[in-house]
């Protein structure tokens, strides 16, 4: 299955991250390595902490302007040897001449100096090695390949599976071809087995690890290019089409080159890169924080689940989930117990399968907190589109555009679309229409600040509808 952090990007970025890190906690050990070296102690004056964080600042700086941090850098160790030394080198005489007009030189110990530059610089060599032999282990194994699909199987989309395949991007390629009129073209194009239609790659692109899907069309596919487009904007991946004008009508979110060839980024994966680490390390501490808060409350709600009626106190049902795979919800039991069936019926006002404390659990939303496991397992977001049972999810993709695009991103615990009220039961299509454009307007629009926003709406109003029976 495609996973979270298996894209070449995310573990450029990742990657980027660690080194970044490592670098200033480089400079931070070294100088009070050095400093125990001189003087015996850990305790360094003001003054020297005021240059060791100028120092790391700086070093920040430098590396990231000398491209130090990117994928390709840190797997060329042997060439970038003399700049990462330059960079260090310039590194200490801006903080040298910074000393000298302040005149506050006078204040390091030179031997301090002369043993805490080399120090740095072994380190930030050691750290690169080890980065290096990670990274040329990972590209070995494949893990740092870019892994594209071709959609289009005519003489355009011939050309460049040729192209890509004699290009020299050694991280790039081609793991199946698709087409439309998939009856009419070879059974495989540049050594790439062309694998079927629209259908089958939707299916290919939920079980296999793909990083781009590359349109290749032209611009005389009209209409059958804009259905396509519409089918791909519900896949998490990057979706880009190499067309032969720039004159069309379909957003471009921009221009980049894959192996010298001008595409054209129709749809980008949301929540990605930075933002995607970002998102991770939020819905983990936060999961933490939140089951240790409450674990108190939860073991009261399992003690009182038990007692009211017959059965266990947790739920588990299948829903779809990220790239629309099915993944097992946990909810604490609110209905009396009964056999396994997918095809169980909304809850409705006055259910009679409601228990008493069901009903508070319902109303008051803790009913879905054991979705927490869901979070701490990676399988579901703190914020994010409320996953749906899979008869619902069967139901409403078939009448309403767009309704899986929400599975683009992973399934939260509470929404943008919870906290303004549209919650519980959805009588109409028009109920879950709203619902949906909520979900798809906090994929477009996402940020720390708005999960931070929905989170604590969810604490004032999110708990409590009408709506939830």
């Amino acid at each position: 299955m495609l996973g979270a952090l298996h894209f070449a990007g995310d573990t450029q970025t990742a990657t980027s991250a660690v080194v970044r890190l490592g670098d200033v906690a480089i400079v931070v050990v070294a100088s009070l390595v050095a400093y125990w070296l001189r003087h015996g102690t850990f305790d360094l004056p003001e003054s020297y902490l005021v240059a060791l964080i100028l120092g790391a600042a700086l070093t920040a700086q430098y590396f990231h302007l000398a491209r130090f941090y990117e994928l390709d850098n840190l797997l060329r160790l042997t060439t970038q040897l003399g700049h990462l030394l330059a960079s260090w080198l310039a590194v200490i005489v801006t903080l040298l001449a910074i000393a000298f007009v302040t005149k506050t030189s006078q204040q390091y110990s030179r031997a301090f100096i002369l043993l805490w530059v080399p120090l740095t610089f072994l380190g930030f060599l050691t750290l690169r090695i080890v980065v290096a032999i990670a990274l040329t282990r990972l590209r070995d194994r494949g893990e740092l390949t870019c892994n594209v699909v071709l959609f289009g199987a005519g003489e355009y989309g011939q050309r460049l599976a040729r192209h890509l395949r004699d290009s020299r991007e050694a991280n790039l390629r081609i793991v199946g071809i698709f087409d439309r009129r998939h009856t009419r073209v070879p059974e495989e194009i540049a050594g790439v087995p062309v694998l079927g239609g629209v259908e089958e790659l939707m299916a290919f692109v939920r079980d296999n690890r793909v990083d781009e899907i590359i349109i290749a069309l032209p611009w005389r596919a009209g209409g059958n290019l804009l259905e396509l487009a519409q089918t791909l904007k519900s896949v998490p991946v990057d979706v880009k089409w190499r067309p032969e004008t720039l004159a069309f009508e379909m957003p471009v979110r921009q221009l980049s080159m894959v192996a010298d060839v001008p595409m054209i980024t129709v749809f980008e994966r949301p929540i990605h890169g930075w933002n995607r680490i970002a998102k991770a390390i939020e819905d983990r501490v936060g999961a933490v924080l939140i089951l240790v808060a409450f674990s108190p409350l939860w073991a009261l709600i399992v003690l009182a689940v038990r007692l009211d009626s017959p059965g266990p106190a947790l739920f588990r049902q299948k829903r779809y989930g990220f790239n629309n795979n099915e993944i097992t919800v946990l909810k604490f039991r609110t209905m009396r117990a009964a056999p396994d069936d997918e095809n169980v019926p909304q809850a409705q006002r006055d259910d009679p399968r409601v228990t008493r404390v069901g009903r508070f659990l319902r109303r008051s939303s803790l009913d879905e907190m054991p979705q927490i496991f869901n979070v701490l397992r990676g399988e579901m977001s703190l914020v994010g589109p409320r996953p749906h049972a899979v008869v619902h999810n069967i139901k409403y993709q078939a009448l309403i555009d767009q309704y899986l695009s929400r599975h683009r991103v992973k399934p939260g615990i509470t929404g943008w679309g919870q906290v303004n009220g549209l919650r519980g039961e959805t009588t109409t299509a028009e109920h879950m229409r709203r619902r949906v454009e909520h979900d798809l307007y906090y994929i477009d629009n996402w940020s720390l600040l708005f999960d931070l926003r929905i989170l604590a709406l969810t604490l004032l109003v999110g708990f409590v509808s009408k709506n939830a029976y």
